[in-house]
């Protein structure tokens, strides 16, 4: 136990120093701090002079002067109603005195609406805001020509209250985007915290540390050590982006913002503590996997190659909880949440939505530490095996050979 406490130690230390960590860690906070800034930065450039102008121009008088409500909404840009000509309109628009432009005419039976501006993109069309809203003032003012009583209009215009049922008795719940957005946080602190392990086993190989390592103590302790002390690394810099991206939420965004976009209500203790566990399994299943990849190689260069089979196990697993969340009660996604390869990236997010009870998260872990044990076993004997090899890169029958040896 001292020598696994000595190892984990080492390589915390080495991780904690290492430029790329901290260079990492700090850019990941930082974006995320400006990322739920964005909404301040956009009404600080809109107060500081930077809304939109747009003219209004109904020379024909159709809206019979109604169109002095739009300024009085809040639209999003500054409305100017004037009667001009094209040639004027073009002048103020090379003079920078609108950005566009709106002319409404009377077409037979119908009303032509002409959205000027000074060039076109591909991107570039009718704002469907603005056609919305005209369409609307034209029909309030229709109708309170007709003089409609209020029964009369409420009959033209019903309210209708659309409800959404589902015949499944197992009924999903909680925010569709905060699940997503917490499914990737929790695959890239497993992906990426995993990695490091085949990475800093290679490291250690190429600058002859591992020959200190082993003749100072067992493979195996070398190997549960290395993991360990990553993963709590791992925790630690999951645990800041978490923090940061609650605490800049509630600092940041408008609370009636924050509610209607980001629903924490589903966000619970339990759910802390599941989604802990299942970081911690996830990342000892795939830091194992990685071990075994590390120790095969001999240079630093062939690790991506050599790691390519694991990224391709842990991309297939991510995204197979991933598009199974869009219909959560189907049973391809209860599949995905007892696979150990994609239970870490999903059995959480059942938690969250209130589908899965005690028995299928008890299946799930005890699936999932089957797997790990498995995965350990196997892991530890052909690291003990292969990691003082200092030849070329393993192929896939050595490693079959080397696990097969007895000796």
């Amino acid at each position: 136990m001292r020598d696994i406490l000595t190892v984990m130690k080492f390589t915390i230390n080495d991780m904690a120093k290492r430029k790329s960590f901290i260079i990492s860690t700090l850019i990941i906070l930082v974006m995320i701090v400006i990322g739920f800034n964005i909404p301040n930065i956009i009404d600080a450039m809109s107060d500081g002079g930077f809304t939109s102008k747009s003219l209004i121009v109904d020379n024909e008088n159709i809206f019979e002067g109604n169109l002095e409500a739009l300024k009085q909404m809040d639209l999003g840009f500054e409305i100017e109603i004037a009667n001009a000509t094209f040639d004027e309109i073009k002048t103020k628009l090379e003079n920078g005195e609108i950005d566009d432009a709106v002319v409404i005419e009377k077409q037979e039976n119908n009303i032509k609406i002409r959205y000027i501006v000074e060039s076109t993109t591909m991107m570039d069309g009718v704002p469907q805001d603005l056609i919305s809203t005209l369409n609307t003032l034209y029909t309030n003012m229709q109708i309170n020509k007709l003089g409609l009583t209020e029964a009369e209009l409420q009959s033209i215009t019903p309210n209708f209250e659309f409800i959404l049922e589902q015949t499944d008795e197992e009924e999903a719940s909680g925010n569709v985007l905060v699940i997503m957005l917490l499914s990737i946080v929790l695959f890239y602190a497993i992906y990426f915290c995993a990695y490091q392990v085949s990475s800093s086993i290679t490291t250690e190989k190429t600058s002859k540390i591992m020959e200190t390592l082993v003749t100072s103590t067992t493979p195996t302790t070398i190997v549960l050590g290395k993991t360990i002390g990553i993963g709590i690394v791992g925790l630690i810099q999951l645990t800041l982006i978490v923090g940061t991206a609650l605490i800049s939420a509630n600092a940041f965004l408008d609370p009636e913002l924050l509610n209607a976009v980001l629903d924490m209500s589903n966000i619970t203790p339990f759910l802390g503590v599941i989604t802990i566990l299942y970081f911690i399994l996830g990342y000892l299943a795939y830091a194992l996997l990685y071990a075994l990849t590390g120790s095969t190689v001999s240079k630093p260069e062939d690790i991506q190659s050599a790691n390519q089979p694991v990224a391709l196990l842990a991309v297939a697993g991510f995204y197979l909880a991933y598009f199974t969340m869009m219909n959560p009660t189907s049973e391809l996604n209860l599949f995905a949440a007892l696979f150990p390869l994609s239970s870490p990236f999903c059995m959480p997010f059942r938690v969250m939505m209130g589908l899965s009870n005690a028995t299928d998260i008890a299946l799930s872990i005890g699936i999932l530490l089957v797997t790990i044990f498995v995965i350990a076993k196997v892991a530890i004997k052909i690291y003990s095996n292969a990691i003082l090899n200092y030849g070329t890169k393993m192929s896939f029958k050595d490693i079959i050979k080397i696990y097969k040896d007895k000796n």
